[in-house]
């Protein structure tokens, strides 16, 4: 699925999933680079996102696979 990855003007992580019209924050992350690994949102859903290049500026949309809603 495609999923939007942003920061805000905090430093908060966040994902949007356009079909859901979905927008949670990012609660937790697998890999300290984010890419690669899965990210936990606060709804729960986990997602596994693509390995990206060191330095991937953000907002980006990637297509990443939702592994659970636990």
């Amino acid at each position: 699925m495609k999923v939007m990855i942003r920061r805000d003007a905090a430093g908060v992580l966040s994902a949007y999933v356009p079909k859901k019209d979905l927008e949670e924050p990012i609660v937790s992350q697998e890999k300290p680079d984010l890419w690669g690994g899965t990210v936990t949102l606060a709804n729960g859903w986990q997602l596994s996102l693509p390995e990206m290049a060191e330095g991937t500026t953000l907002p980006i949309t990637v297509d990443a696979r939702k592994l659970s809603e636990d």
